[in-house]
């Protein structure tokens, strides 16, 4: 993680995994964090989320003047962004809860402060819908779950956003050590969760159909395509596929394939067989080990896999680096 030491302030609305996530990766950078939930105990979690959180982030890095102390919690929406230089709105995924949270921060936080919002699938245009301050700073900011640790961020700004305001954004998202994405059109779910939900409805099906078990199915992408993913993501592995030739051989060669019936974009209905299935076959691999310990194991696979992802990913602002 970077060693450049800040003093921006990162205001976070909602502490659940992911807000949780974005106050431990801004702690970690040095940024000071105010924070509002109303939901009871919500400081309580939000610090323990943040301490099992911290021997992780250690490893990666800390940056000059990173510390857990530097966390607050205030009694309100308005006070928590007050003097905010970025706000990340993290409340549930319901359009008409996310338009009047964001309305509000749009009138309570000064004109200039980008305002990011996780939505995993709502559009800029329409979270921007009710805000009259300002409404072009008002992004998607959508992350991945463990914040803390993967570095994307996907940026999308709306009607009203400025190519400045996206600028912005960008170079504070880069101060928290995130690699932003800047997402060229709106579109339903962005770029990462629309590839990862195509993948996700042929696993179904496969469980559906009697094909794989859930065991199966990840031991495919954990020792077989992942593995590839992490470096090269799917276009660069399938040029590899064409031999010296890249990418033209290959689509020569397996494009037609494409018209064969092998997937199926389509959703099986989720009937009570289906979820039994999926939920026993994650239970098996979970082995009775607590969702805790899982999420350590996660995480120390992710910074040492980090470390690989870095050494052969040079470092470059943004995503501009050749992978």
């Amino acid at each position: 993680m970077s060693e450049q030491h800040t003093s921006k302030q990162l205001s976070v609305i909602g502490t659940g995994v992911i807000g949780n996530g974005w106050i431990s990766r801004a702690l970690a950078q040095g940024f000071d964090v105010v924070a509002f939930d109303p939901m009871k105990g919500a400081e309580a979690r939000t610090r323990n989320a943040v301490k099992n959180a911290w021997p992780s982030l250690e490893k990666l890095g800390l940056a000059d003047g990173a510390s857990q102390e530097r966390l607050r919690f205030v009694d309100s929406l308005e006070a928590a962004v007050e003097n905010a230089d970025l706000v990340q709105e993290n409340v549930p995924e319901r359009l008409e809860l996310k338009r009047e949270i964001l309305a509000k921060l749009d009138a309570a936080a000064p004109s200039a402060t980008i305002i990011g919002s996780s939505t995993s699938g709502f559009k800029p245009t329409d979270l921007q819908q009710d805000c009259t301050k300002a409404p072009g700073r008002v992004i998607v900011a959508h992350p991945f779950n463990p914040v803390y640790l993967l570095p994307l961020v996907e940026l999308v700004g709306g009607e009203a956003t400025t190519a400045a305001q996206m600028e912005t954004a960008r170079a504070l998202y880069r101060d928290m050590a995130m690699r932003p994405l800047i997402v060229r059109k709106e579109i339903e779910g962005h770029i990462a969760d629309r590839l990862m939900e195509a993948l996700w409805r042929e696993a179904l099906h496969l469980v559906n159909d009697g094909v794989a078990t859930t065991e199966e199915i990840d031991a495919a992408v954990v020792y077989g395509c992942g593995l590839r993913w992490s470096l090269m993501g799917t276009f660069l592995t399938f040029h590899l596929a064409g031999g010296d030739a890249g990418m033209r051989h290959m689509l020569e060669q397996f494009g037609p394939a494409l018209k064969l019936p092998w997937t199926k974009l389509e959703a099986p209905e989720l009937t009570d067989e289906l979820i039994d299935k999926v939920v026993k076959g994650c239970e098996h691999q979970a082995a009775d080990r607590p969702v805790a310990q899982l999420d350590k194991r996660r995480d120390d696979f992710l910074v040492e896999l980090l470390d690989l992802v870095h050494k052969y990913w040079p470092e470059a602002e943004g995503l501009e680096g050749r992978i």
